[in-house]
């Protein structure tokens, strides 16, 4: 019809998809979909077409969102100047608008939008014979070379300048529009065309099918723009043929295709004009881009640019931005919209951008110079900092007074590496400042990176070094660092972080790749309490906001001098820490569970857990308040070192510090896992920290509580046992807080666990649902305790300790335990069905649930 506005409507049953009359829809704003003949050729009045001849396509996929937008703006400036709206769509289509995607189908997707949003200025402009400059890239790989002949017609200079576009264009749907164009006179090879344009011969049809549009891609991809825009492929894995090409002609960009892109399209726009791009912000900040950085700041002026928050696209998590650069050099201030602080999807960040907009004080719109980036190292879009800011990274830096060294690379973290507690602990050598290559004594702590915590923690891992050497000769994997640096004082970090970088004091440990470090000779503490403040924090927004903290970053960060005071918290904060790492078992300093009173052997024990808890509780209270309170004098000491007042507060959040606070199910259930220790020799209560761990066996240092005696302690629905983990548990809280207070401690411990019933139900239940699954979690899936389990009925379980292991061991349970256990089973089977056979009717339901559950 005369009225006809593509819709959809899609029938699940047959998948078909139609083309109905809707005069009242605003056209392609409002539709979701596209409704596109395959052949991208959009009907004329009255002309029909099947649901088979058509496809439908999603608009994010190519250009036709750009176009639709270039559309409504030309058609703004036209109407101002005068030209009615029919007139201005014949022009723009003619003029101004022109598109190229590698998709075929993506290109006529905007082709077909060109052709509605003309449609609805005009509508008669289907009758016109104009058609949109918007085409899907092509090759030359398949063109005749016969055409070629009689196009040239003996042309020497013309069958040249084919053959040049005809070999640049070989594969160019690989390549796309970053091919570059030579030069080419397109007006001869226009005018041939336009000779030839009365031929009958046999290659007319193919003249006009296959080397016209060639000639005006070819031409479309030489000429100069006063406007480029594009959302560029985002890519850095590269097939080979497309790797070559780029690392051919844009190696210093080719650290993914969005930048190639970037750097391309500045050679199709005219100077003076705008290139428009959506891409992920990366190249803003990291090192990869730093020469695309370069590039446009010294040659190109930003104008615009909105750094989207990081989750901003709903359906993928991509860091993006979109922004604006003028095609030459000037003097002018850009424009910038700083998102990230606004979650919430794109309706947040388009209402966010036009306040900032509109709103004379919104804090997220900066006017920046760009020559304020020049002045840090690495050269990164830094938009809201200030002049005095910037200009700080002309001082004195970190690199100045410290050194990176090389981590170690084993090759084969499997093989070389484990958590501390998988290793017979007389096999570990913790004091390494003098430490002798032995084949004994072989492993040795490693930083390994880690979560977020500051000043000290994360270590948990030791290497085998002793291999790791032998194995490095061997063996181009490996990269063993530089040994001179093992064992050092130094700084340490996470590389790969999910939120703020933490810095640690490190010592007597050798550090991977995933923990960077820096040595120092002087001013260690005074460094390391400046990377873990807000200043340090604010230079890494800017330096490097991914989440790889590097230390060409670090390295770069300005120095000023600073009071000494700062060593005295720095060094107070490193021993806070250190308590609080060392109070869990996962620490090899660990000495003892918080909770266990401190008494003397000849003390009669009576101590209340809830007691004990609420002085755990003051004092970790204490030790977190006083690692903020310190943290935040710090901060207002580097805020005025640094005098960075008007851009920084020394809070700091709740969250930030690195040092817990009691947790009551947290703390009864390690005291639980400690009980379990003691019950298998590996903690003692007559003795502090860890007592067996391999090695030798002396049994004279349990003496205050009876370790079991065939490393075998069961786990059972009732107390089968003599040696029941639950019985023991029992005891071990009898022995160590005294029996007056037996019943109320194990009230307490219930209610911890958060169960309902008798206390001693609820710890069995724990043990048998759920110890060892908080066992493995705490123990990072490398558990020390292995549970020997009969399936999800409970008929029977055991603990294991992993260093008491002996070859008999697992024969033991099966003839001490399980058959036991199974022959108590039938002993009640057969009980039970005695009974049933003489009882009354309720009893005989109550019985036979019995029996069915043995």
């Amino acid at each position: 019809t005369t009225d006809w506005v593509v819709r959809y409507i899609i029938d699940n049953s047959v998948g078909r998809y139609w083309i109905e009359r809707n005069p009242g829809s605003t056209l392609i704003n409002e539709l979701e979909y596209f409704v596109v003949p395959k052949n991208g050729i959009i009907p004329t009045i009255n002309e029909s077409i099947t649901p088979q001849e058509l496809t439908v396509f999603d608009p994010c996929m190519g250009s036709a969102h750009f176009l639709i937008y270039a559309f409504e703006v030309l058609m703004k400036i036209y109407v101002e100047y005068g030209y009615s709206e029919r007139e201005a769509a014949l022009e723009i289509v003619q003029n101004n608008i022109y598109g190229l995607d590698i998709d075929e189908r993506a290109s006529q997707l905007a082709y077909f939008a060109v052709m509605m949003k003309a449609r609805q200025y005009d509508r008669r402009f289907f009758m016109r014979g104009v058609q949109p400059h918007v085409f899907a890239v092509c090759e030359s790989n398949h063109i005749d070379t016969f055409i070629i002949e009689y196009f040239c017609d003996n042309n020497v200079l013309l069958k040249k300048q084919i053959n040049t576009l005809i070999s640049v264009m070989k594969d160019a749907k690989e390549f796309g529009t970053i091919i570059q164009i030579p030069q080419v006179d397109f007006v001869s090879i226009n005018r041939r065309f336009e000779e030839l344009k009365e031929d009958i011969s046999i290659y007319k049809d193919m003249m006009i099918n296959e080397l016209r549009p060639f000639i005006n891609i070819c031409e479309i991809m030489s000429q100069k723009y006063v406007v480029v825009a594009t959302n560029p492929p985002y890519l850095n894995k590269y097939d080979g043929k497309l790797k070559k090409f780029v690392t051919d002609y844009y190696k210093d960009y080719s650290g993914d295709l969005f930048s190639v892109f970037m750097y391309r399209n500045s050679f199709f726009c005219q100077s003076g004009g705008y290139l428009g791009f959506m891409t992920p912000y990366v190249w803003m900040f990291i090192q990869t881009y730093e020469k695309l950085r370069t590039y446009i700041l010294n040659s190109k002026t930003i104008t615009t640019l909105v750094q989207m928050e990081y989750s901003a696209f709903e359906e993928a998590t991509v860091p993006v931005c979109s922004f604006v650069i003028c095609n030459k050099k000037s003097n002018e201030k850009g424009n910038y919209i700083k998102l990230s602080d606004f979650k919430g999807g794109m309706n947040v960040q388009k209402k966010k951008t036009l306040e900032a907009i509109t709103s004379e004080d919104a804090d997220y719109f900066y006017e920046t110079d760009q020559s304020n980036f020049v002045n840090i190292p690495g050269m990164p879009i830094a938009f809201w900092i200030s002049e005095k800011t910037s200009k700080l990274f002309n001082e004195k830096k970190i690199e100045n007074i410290a050194k990176a060294k090389a981590g170690i690379v084993t090759g084969d973290d499997k093989t070389f590496l484990r958590l501390w507690h998988e290793i017979a602990y007389e096999k570990i050598v913790f004091d390494c400042s003098e430490y002798i290559y032995s084949s004994e004594l072989r492993w040795v702590p490693m930083n390994k990176g880690g979560s977020f915590r500051k000043y000290y923690g994360n270590y948990e891992y030791v290497m085998d070094i002793l291999n790791l050497w032998t194995e490095g000769k061997t063996n181009a994997s490996v990269r063993r660092g530089d040994k001179d640096s093992y064992f050092q004082e130094a700084i340490t970090w996470s590389m790969v972080t999910s939120s703020k970088a933490s810095f640690r004091y490190s010592n007597n440990k050798v550090f991977g790749v995933a923990a960077p470090a820096i040595f120092l000779k002087n001013e260690i503490w005074s460094v390391l309490g400046l990377l873990n403040s807000k200043v340090v924090e604010y230079f890494n927004e800017f330096l490097n906001p991914t989440i790889n903290i590097l230390t060409g970053n670090i390295l770069t960060i300005p120095i000023r001098d600073c009071n000494s005071i700062v060593d005295k918290y720095v060094k107070e904060n490193i021993n806070i820490s250190k308590e609080d790492w060392d109070a869990f078992e996962t620490s090899w300093d660990f000495k003892q569970h918080p909770l266990l009173p401190v008494y003397t052997d000849t003390e009669e024990r009576t101590y209340k857990l809830s007691d004990l808890y609420e002085r755990w509780e003051r004092k970790c209270k204490d030790r977190f308040d006083q690692l903020k309170s310190n943290e935040e004098e710090m901060n207002r000491i580097f805020i005025e070192i640094y005098d960075l007042q008007d851009e920084l507060a020394p809070e700091v959040e709740d969250k930030d510090v690195t040092v817990r606070l009691a947790d009551m199910t947290r703390e009864i259930k390690g005291l639980i896992s400690f009980a379990v220790g003691c019950m298998f020799g590996r903690y003692s209560l007559g003795n502090v920290g860890l007592v067996y761990a391999g090695g030798e066996w002396d049994e004279t240092k349990y003496c205050q509580f009876s370790v079991d005696k065939d490393n075998i302690i069961p786990i059972c629905d009732d107390e089968y046992f003599d040696d029941d983990i639950v019985g023991k548990f029992v005891d071990f809280i009898c022995v160590a807080y005294g029996e007056a207070t037996l019943q109320e401690n194990l009230q307490f411990i219930a209610d911890a666990l958060g169960g309902k019933g008798n206390p001693k139900d609820v710890i069995r239940n724990y043990f048998l649902n759920d110890f060892y699954s908080d066992h493995c979690k705490m123990y990072q899936k490398r558990p020390i305790y292995w549970q020997f389990d009969s399936g999800k009925k409970n008929g029977f379980k055991c603990l294991i300790y992993m260093h008491r292991y002996q070859p008999d061991t697992i024969a033991r349970i099966r003839t001490d335990y399980v058959h036991e256990q199974q022959a108590r089973y039938r002993t009640a089977i057969a009980d039970l069905e005695q009974r049933i056979n003489g009882a009354s009717t309720s009893e005989r339901v109550k019985l036979n649930k019995q029996l069915q559950k043995l």
